[in-house]
């Protein structure tokens, strides 16, 4: 009889995976032996695995430049890290290895642009995509990157009077993008995005405050969907809607190169994540292509903002089970060392699901179980996975300690959670562990945080 755990998983899924494999019962995450991690650093234990990022920003490249092949296409493609799905230092270095651009979205994202170039890992070449609604400090400080030489940085335009103040500050002429209000998913709570300038304003106040004075090259327009890249008519009917726009803008408007079209490609979020890719980038580039034809257009050059793209598949969260509980007949709870409110905040906020596996055990008999966080909130917990509406592990027992793993959560998780600053009743920060390569292709771990004392939380407190 197949009732063991890993009989459950290979069952259920194509297993093993490209990042995921079992030996002597244990789970290897991209050929790293997860057992070794946390025996040399315990749990609970973020890591972040860099290789993945670079491998994921070749992948998209490849994508693009296939798909603009097999259509003929005759833009370029730009690849831009949206900064604010991870700002670590690690995290920019091994993106700006792969001449990547970025996009910011807040005044100290621009800080965190002149400490790069301060660094040697940028030149001023680099496109600077700043995206959002801005506060003055934040347009001082885009005028003051504009100013220093960073001459491909494009603030895109959130409203119309974002113009004044660069008119002000910004001392020559410079590159201007404009973003499109798009309608949202029709289930979704308004129609229409906070950002950005309605589709119909758009062509009028290009030719009432942009195309006469020298100052500004309008550049870019930039088009985004909440909900991300998906093959739904509410996708398509926006990015059509969205070339239409950038058609009708060209036309009176020779010097508009470029149409953003953000992020929004997926990531795995379960064993059974099933997305085609190269349809999805080809039927992107063959539509922005075709729109562009039949309105006697060049095509433009195509820039997207990938962020949780980037980044999310190289992260995971290791826990150990503290305890079980029986609370009534049906409902074990196995408590971890740590809170997913925490360290992964849109397991809370936004229902979000990621890839859970157990770390040991595999060849022990499986039950259904709902997990907990250690702190004193009643959604404190994680019950169901992408794919279904439970959680199946390895039966717990006191004797062997069962751990367990949370996948591909790199994106969002530590600026939501507030790294570094006060958790949820004073939850410390796991440790967190860096994973790279050296010259030799040699996997290495590096402690980039240990886990987070009192002490500095009783700083920031004021005790």
């Amino acid at each position: 009889m197949k009732n063991k755990y890993i009989d459950l998983i290979e069952q259920t899924f194509y297993f093993p995976q490209d990042e995921f494999k079992v030996q002597d019962n244990e789970l290897y995450f991209n050929d790293i032996d997860l057992m070794d991690l946390i025996k040399q650093y315990g749990t609970p234990l973020k890591i972040t695995y860099l290789p993945k990022i670079s491998s994921q920003i070749a992948r998209a490249r490849r994508l693009f430049n296939v798909a603009m092949a097999k259509a003929d296409y005759n833009g370029d493609y730009f690849y831009c890290y949206c900064t604010k799905s991870s700002h670590f230092s690690f995290i920019m270095e091994e993106v700006l290895k792969n001449d990547a651009h970025i996009e910011t979205s807040s005044a100290f994202d621009i800080h965190i642009v002149e400490q790069l170039f301060e660094s040697k890992l940028i030149t001023k070449e680099k496109y600077i995509i700043c995206n959002g609604f801005k506060r003055p400090l934040y347009y001082q400080n885009i005028s003051n990157l504009i100013n220093s030489g960073f001459h491909n940085t494009i603030p895109v335009l959130d409203n119309k009077s974002e113009i004044d103040n660069y008119d002000v500050l910004v001392e020559g002429k410079f590159k201007l993008g404009i973003r499109i209000a798009s309608e949202e998913e029709p289930m979704f709570e308004f129609y229409t995005s906070r950002l950005g300038i309605r589709y119909n304003d758009i062509v009028p106040f290009y030719i009432e405050r942009i195309k006469d004075n020298p100052k500004y090259e309008l550049k870019m327009l930039h088009f985004f969907i909440n909900t991300g890249i998906k093959d739904s008519a509410y996708y398509w009917n926006e990015l059509l809607k969205s070339v239409n726009v950038y058609c009708e803008l060209k036309k009176v408007c020779p010097e508009l190169t470029a149409l953003n079209i953000g992020g929004g490609l997926p990531i795995k979020n379960t064993l059974g994540f099933i997305y085609d890719y190269d349809y999805m980038v080809e039927e992107i580039v063959q539509q922005i292509k075709n729109v562009c034809l039949q309105n006697n257009v060049p095509e433009p050059d195509i820039f997207t903002e990938f962020g949780a793209f980037t980044v999310g598949e190289s992260g995971a969260v290791l826990f150990s089970v503290l305890d079980q509980k029986q609370q009534n007949d049906r409902e074990l709870w196995n408590m971890i060392d740590s809170s997913f409110m925490t360290t992964l905040p849109d397991t809370w906020a936004i229902s979000q699901r990621f890839i859970l596996l157990a770390i040991n055990q595999w060849d022990k008999e499986y039950q259904r179980v709902n997990l907990g966080g250690l702190t004193c909130d009643s959604h404190d917990y994680y019950n169901a996975e992408a794919h279904a509406n439970a959680i199946f592990l390895p039966n717990y027992s006191k004797e062997e300690p069962l751990y367990i793993g949370l996948f591909h959560t790199g994106a969002y998780q530590e600026s939501l959670g507030g790294f570094g600053g006060i958790q949820h009743c004073l939850i410390p920060a796991p440790k967190h562990v860096i994973i790279g390569k050296d010259e030799n292709g040699e996997v290495y771990p590096k402690l980039f945080a240990k886990e987070q004392s009192f002490k500095s939380m009783f700083k920031t407190l004021g005790y």
